[in-house]
């Protein structure tokens, strides 16, 4: 997603054109001497799942893999879960001496 600075200034001369860069996707951040103090960006449709909100803040980055043709392959050996957690719950320092 695009992003454009811009100063109150800015923003008060040419309302209208970063109302409508702000629908069209791009995020408008708006500063007053230097310090951000408002941000525009598109209206919200309905409601996001909290992995869109957190990608539409910049936070997150949605991958790309197609987890409906996801294939797990079968282990060739029983796996003690117990044994498997007590390992990851262990001190590290403690692992790394072994």
């Amino acid at each position: 997603m695009a992003m454009k600075d811009i100063s109150v200034s800015e923003l008060k001369a040419h309302l209208s054109k970063y109302l409508r860069m702000a629908s069209q996707g791009t995020r408008v951040l708006v500063r007053d001497r230097d310090e951000p103090i408002a941000e525009i960006v598109a209206a919200q449709t309905g409601a996001l799942s909290w992995r869109e909100r957190l990608a539409r803040e910049g936070r997150l980055k949605l991958g790309t893999q197609d987890w409906g043709r996801l294939q797990i392959t079968p282990l060739d050996h029983p796996v003690d879960i117990e044994e498997a957690l007590e390992y990851v719950r262990e001190d590290p320092d403690e692992v790394r001496r072994r």
